[in-house]
């Protein structure tokens, strides 16, 4: 079963109206990541010194050894960056959530006392600030359940949020896994929180943003300074703040470190970039975990009747074998093929069995247009139609024809399948009565070349609109 597991469609051309609270535009939420005294070294039994988002360029791990200078900016950043940010957040009433590394909280007690005092939300940043892209499930599960339980112990309540950051393909699953969690933030892949199927289970997905995040003042291309920072966010903000007054708010993420956004310098791009959003009204600031709610509450999961890709093939073909009539072979073929979540709505499965007529041999696609009944002919007079044409004829009238429109049909049919060796094929539903003996009248005239490509296109719009019904 050749299924891709990547999910390339999200809400598509129509996302859901996020109804974010008092009516705003966009939602913004910072999060500021606790990492120091969580990071790679040797003093917590990793193999090496720490590399990563540090001031130091070209940093590389030091195997079996400290790194005095990247320690020490790891250091600033709990002693003094986090204080500068708990400053500029408090004074401006704004919640944060915090992602915090077990390891590091538990290092940390002043400034978790503060993040406490404040209100903050502390979400779990995983167990220690590695990399865990080959570390094997069995031992990224064990380290997810001590981190919670850490973190338990620092603040005195399971965390509800999630973020490991340096994740591997397991992470999302095994942290749905151990359950409890109101959202998790592993992905960058939408502007919106969504719902996730895991292992039968809804799973509240928020995604996040490295866009917007500090780290692009360590990582290239990046910020070199507060003020481009600042131009940033305020385009990011201006962009989704538009879509919101249009109709289609969204979520802003924006991603802190002590040790990189708490440096003077460019702390300021982000005072003024707090500064900038406060002059809006229609502006909502919370935590993730207000988030979480309020989209369980608006927007709570529904399942779908049915996720095609996921059907075995028996199930998929008798659902939809017929959309090409009397073709199951496409549906066959189509199952058999690549598929995955972007072909589970009626655009997306049609894509599959679209690509696979279009592949079929012109005799093969010669015998699906044979497969079609005549309008308003033998077929329907006998009600032997499928359910589908008996349907789509009758939407354009043809099973209510005068004597006169009944000798007309049947003039063209006959004449129609004499020149060309297959019925007249149209899309009824996207005519009347008038209109299909108008288009049937200018057709019979085409070359058979040209006929055969324009019935097959028709063969696919109707496929599309026997979907459209039965499908989101």
């Amino acid at each position: 079963m050749n299924r891709y597991p990547r999910n390339m469609h999200g809400y598509g051309q129509t996302p859901p109206h996020a109804n974010w609270p008092g009516g705003a535009n966009i939602a913004v939420q910072f999060v500021l990541n606790y990492e120091e005294g969580g990071e790679n070294n040797v003093l917590h039994g990793d193999a090496a010194s720490e590399a990563f988002l540090v001031d130091v360029l070209g940093a590389a791990p030091w195997p079996n050894q400290r790194h005095a200078n990247v320690e020490s900016m790891y250091e600033y950043g709990a002693r003094a960056g986090f204080w500068r940010l708990h400053r500029l957040f408090t004074q401006a009433n704004l919640p944060v959530t915090v992602y915090g590394v077990a390891t590091a909280l538990m290092r940390a007690p002043a400034q978790l006392a503060a993040m406490q005092e404040a209100g903050w939300e502390i979400a779990s940043h995983g167990l220690k600030w590695v990399q865990h892209k080959d570390m094997p499930p069995e031992e990224e599960r064990g380290q997810i359940a001590e981190a919670i339980r850490l973190h338990t112990i620092a603040t005195g309540a399971r965390p509800r949020g999630w973020y490991t950051g340096r994740s591997s393909l397991n992470t999302v699953d095994l942290v749905a896994e151990a359950g409890g969690f109101a959202y998790i933030s592993d992905t960058y892949d939408d502007d919106l929180p969504y719902w996730k199927l895991i292992a039968g289970q809804p799973q509240l997905i928020i995604p996040y943003s490295l866009s917007t995040n500090d780290m692009r003042f360590v990582t290239g291309p990046g910020f070199d300074n507060g003020e481009e920072y600042f131009t940033f966010l305020k385009d990011t903000f201006d962009c989704l703040y538009a879509e919101g007054e249009a109709g289609a708010p969204k979520l802003m993420s924006l991603g802190l470190h002590c040790r990189l956004v708490g440096q003077p310098g460019r702390l300021q791009g982000l005072k003024k970039f707090v500064e900038y959003i406060r002059g809006f009204d229609k502006v909502w600031v919370p935590t993730r975990l207000a988030i979480a709610e309020h989209w369980a509450a608006e927007h709570p999961y529904q399942a779908p009747e049915v996720f095609p890709s996921q059907l075995d093939k028996d199930e998929f073909v008798r659902r939809y074998g017929s959309i090409f009539e009397h073709s199951p072979w496409i549906a066959e073929r189509a199952w058999d093929g690549e598929m995955g979540p972007a072909n589970d709505t009626a655009i997306g499965l049609h894509f599959a069995l679209r690509t696979q007529f279009r592949m079929a041999t012109p005799e093969e696609r010669l015998a699906v247009l044979r497969a079609h009944p005549d309008l308003a002919g033998k077929l329907a007079a006998a009600k032997r139609l499928t359910a589908e044409s008996t349907a789509e004829q009758a939407s354009a009238g043809l099973d209510h024809l005068t004597d006169e429109e009944r000798e007309t049909f049947t003039r063209l049919n006959t004449a129609y399948v004499e020149k060309f060796g297959f019925p007249f094929i149209i899309a009824v539903r996207d005519h009347d009565k008038a209109s299909i003996l108008e288009t049937f009248e200018r057709r019979i005239a085409n070359t058979a070349e040209d006929e055969f490509a324009t019935a097959a296109a028709q063969v696919e719009r109707i496929a599309l609109l026997r979907l459209k019904a039965i499908l989101p």
